[in-house]
């Protein structure tokens, strides 16, 4: 929706009723992304796109007819490379299509969703498209609140816990939840669209560490970049995974970069001229996670000399090191996940212990 989001709003406003139809699942060489959205208004007027042309028109008929009958329908098109020219998907991919009417009256909450977009806050809509439940109900959910509903308190707070998590994430895609929030079924189909930026891990030093690091932090949904002063080093092609690769000395790249608050930090130079000055800086964001690579005996002769810089104890205390959990990773692989169960701990509050020797409840 975020590609049609003025249209909508105008729209919207106007109080005109619309069909919008929105790419909520995609396989192989599907040309757009589950959230990528096509309006039809009620003049017969088309805006955005959910498929660059293949299957518009067929889209823009059901559009029309489901203003008709009021009812959302979920439609796939393409069927397999040999027939997809047939179907209108040249490319051979595969997606699923939800249409349904917006006006005041089924989606009163979408106001609050343009507002939250305009002014970059996070939010994210939930929306019911296949299942035994009020197909075409929403729920919007920001960090700390909640609007709509999808058909039950319980389906409510359950589907509003996981779409935190992916809004944490900046992730779009659709959940397989039971029909009154029940974790072990499946019948219900709720399309999650979030409206964040993917949060940052910035990793420091290129070493063969950090390609796991990046790896494994794209898993996770992050934003990755790798930054070393060293431009042997410091390649795209050591980093494929990385969205980029800054050679840059760490603290002057960090001091000019967007830090927030779901940004991750992770040290993996462990020489004193690179840690040093970018431990400090790092430890003046507002980073959710700053971890740092090294022996004990490395990390005690770091904090040494950031005391000897002025840096407090409550500051210090903020960075993890040596870094990651203790589940005695060798291999810079087995490392990574290291760091990312510490990462994904910290986020939660997880305790960084066996499920199995612990007491009360699994998801916090």
């Amino acid at each position: 929706m975020h590609d049609v989001l003025d249209d909508v709003a105008r729209w919207y406003e106007s109080g005109d009723r619309f069909a919008m139809a929105t790419v909520v699942s995609t396989w192989r060489s599907a040309p757009r992304q589950p959230g990528a959205a096509m309006l039809v208004s009620g003049a017969g007027e088309a805006v955005g796109s959910v498929s660059g042309g293949c299957v518009e028109a067929a889209v823009y008929e059901l559009g029309q007819d489901v203003m008709v009958a009021g009812s959302p329908v979920l439609q796939r098109y393409g069927v397999s490379d040999d027939d997809a020219f047939a179907v209108g998907l040249t490319c051979g991919g595969v997606l699923d299509v939800f249409v349904e009417q917006v006006d005041t009256t089924t989606f009163p909450d979408l106001p609050a969703v343009v507002e939250s977009v305009r002014r970059h806050e996070p939010v994210a809509v939930a929306t019911v498209i296949d299942g035994p439940g009020r197909v075409g109900g929403h729920l919007v959910v920001w960090p700390e609140t909640a609007s709509g509903t999808l058909g039950s308190k319980h389906l409510d707070a359950a589907v509003t816990d996981d779409v935190r998590g992916m809004l944490d994430h900046g992730t779009t895609g659709t959940l397989r939840i039971g029909p009154d929030g029940e974790r072990r079924q499946d019948e219900l189909s709720v399309f999650v669209q979030s409206f964040a930026p993917a949060p940052r891990m910035l990793v420091f030093g290129a070493i063969d560490f950090a390609a796991a690091v990046a790896r494994v932090g794209k898993f996770l949904g992050f934003r990755v970049t790798v930054c070393d002063a060293r431009p042997v080093f410091a390649t795209s092609r050591r980093f494929p995974e990385a969205d980029e690769v800054v050679v840059e000395w760490p603290h002057r790249y960090l001091e000019n970069t967007t830090v927030d608050a779901r940004t991750v930090i992770c040290v993996l130079t462990h020489d004193p001229k690179f840690d040093v000055p970018l431990l400090e800086a790092a430890l003046r964001t507002e980073a959710a996670y700053i971890g740092a690579m090294g022996s004990r005996r490395t990390h005690e002769d770091r904090l040494a000399r950031l005391r000897e810089h002025g840096v407090d104890e409550e500051s210090l205390a903020r960075i993890a090191a040596p870094i990651g959990l203790d589940i005695g990773a060798r291999t810079p692989e087995e490392t990574a996940i290291s760091i990312a169960a510490e990462i994904v701990a910290h986020r939660w509050g997880g305790s960084g212990e066996r499920l199995a020797a612990i007491d009360g409840p699994i998801h916090r």
